[in-house]
């Protein structure tokens, strides 16, 4: 990640700047919770796709700045408040927020970040943006619901995991470059392309996230293995062994969705892994990652690019 932030690193430093000077607020616990959230780290993978794909599109301006902003803290609002909902106790290897400040205090300052990423909004005083970044928080939420919905639903498809995953994540990274493509000044044909590279390299990465959550290392992912299970999530890998493991397998699975339990996460660990699932997983992930890239194709070819597709090929090749 390193090499791939050198293209745009002075933008990233003043994103990471103008992160800190937002979350200012008169009311202490504010701050106190927004910096514990935010000081965690992460990738910041969001606002640096905004920023390679306006240096990938022209020079990165200001708006950028702002606008990937903007897009850290709606993805922060909605880690906290993720983690509120799933009763989460560790995210980034430390206490979630929750865990650590109580439900309460963390709703309200993810409110508190998503009302402060509009005010940032306004500022750039762009209407296309204030309408896709309405329509694109109004589908998270929509997506964070459909998936409570799912959770525990053995017989989910394929087909609605991937509607849950693509409102859920995906579509805030598409919201992402898609900005970055509008306050380049793009043409709507260059807007759609950035839109499809963020949603669907925002598909793949979340399936690699599933995958990793069956095969993944604890102390490197600085969260529990089996959690999905526990919230009774019927991801991908699942729903592949509901369709082509043992009867055996079938009902161990199904058992553990419905019943929102990881007390067999061994033996749910050796079905997944024995029919195959995680590989179907991967595959799908790799097909999406091809798409993305192939969304860049007409893209000049510049570090920024360069970089673009470096994040490709790390959204499945990712060992967290």
């Amino acid at each position: 990640m390193q090499n791939i932030r050198a293209a745009v690193a002075s933008e990233f430093e003043q994103v990471n700047q103008l992160i800190v000077e937002q979350l200012h607020s008169d009311v202490g616990m504010v701050e106190n919770i927004g910096h514990y959230i935010v000081d965690a780290g992460g990738k910041r993978l969001r606002p640096l796709l905004v920023l390679l794909s306006a240096a990938a599109l022209g020079p990165c301006q200001q708006d950028h700045i702002k606008f990937a902003a903007v897009i850290e803290f709606i993805h922060t609002a909605t880690l906290l408040h993720d983690d509120v909902v799933d009763i989460s106790s560790l995210r980034r290897g430390r206490p979630t927020a929750n865990a650590e400040f109580g439900n309460a205090p963390s709703v309200l300052v993810g409110d508190f970040l998503y009302t402060r990423a509009f005010q940032l909004m306004v500022e750039l005083a762009d209407m296309d943006i204030l309408r896709q970044m309405a329509d694109t928080t109004n589908t998270i939420a929509e997506g964070e619901v459909l998936q409570l919905v799912r959770a525990g639903d053995a017989n989910t498809t394929e087909a609605q995991y991937l509607e849950v995953i693509t409102r859920k994540t995906a579509i805030l990274f598409a919201a992402g470059c898609y900005g970055a493509a509008v306050l380049s000044g793009c043409d709507d044909d260059r807007r759609q392309a950035m839109h499809d590279f963020g949603l669907n390299l925002g598909i793949a990465f979340q399936m690699i996230d599933d995958v990793l959550d069956y095969e993944g290392d604890p102390a490197t992912m600085g969260k529990n293995v089996g959690d999905d299970l526990t919230e009774g999530k019927p991801t991908l890998p699942l729903i592949y062994t509901l369709e082509h493991g043992t009867a055996e397998e079938q009902t161990l699975v199904r058992k553990a969705i419905s019943e929102k339990t990881a007390e067999d996460i061994d033996q749910v660990l050796a079905a997944v892994q024995r029919c195959g699932a995680l590989d179907y997983t991967r595959s799908e992930a790799k097909r999406y990652h091809d798409m993305a890239l192939a969304n860049l194709e007409e893209l000049q070819d510049n570090a920024a690019r360069t970089a673009l597709a470096a994040v490709t090929a790390l959204s499945i090749d990712r060992d967290h």
